[in-house]
């Protein structure tokens, strides 16, 4: 059996890196992905514009080393993103000694729908390729 998730969506802002001190690097983001909303006989709901109406929901993404400094380097608030990797929950005390659950997921690659933001120090002609893939 494998763990195995596969997102496509949107960047909710811009990627936070930080380095461990053992010297990891990681790198995470907000990815938003949505879904219709549907009536209790499975009808797609829509607003009085006979626009669809979307649930949202939000995913911690998770990024090391080099998948991470791709990421830094490239992803940017708003760009569609592909991320393939594992589901990782987690279980603390908190300071109030209350036991708080999250997760997150842990990405082994992020692949690029949108154009990539250029990055002022790649020299020229370094941005990965624009990976045009519909949802």
């Amino acid at each position: 059996m494998q763990n195995l998730v596969i997102l496509a969506g949107n960047v909710g802002g811009t990627p936070e890196t930080r380095t461990t001190q053992g010297g990891t690097r990681i790198t995470h983001f907000s990815l938003a992905t949505s879904r219709p909303k549907r009536d209790s006989n499975g009808k797609i709901l829509r607003d009085d514009k006979n626009h669809r109406l979307e649930d949202t929901e939000w995913h911690r993404i998770t990024c090391f080393n080099g998948v991470g400094k791709t990421v830094e380097q490239y992803v940017d608030k708003g760009m569609k993103v592909m991320v393939r990797g594992r589901i990782h929950y987690t279980r603390w005390t908190d300071s109030e000694n209350i036991e708080r659950y999250g997760v997150e997921i842990i990405a082994d690659e992020v692949t690029f729908l949108t154009r990539a933001k250029s990055n002022e120090n790649s020299g020229g002609g370094n941005e990965p390729e624009d990976d045009e893939i519909p949802f």
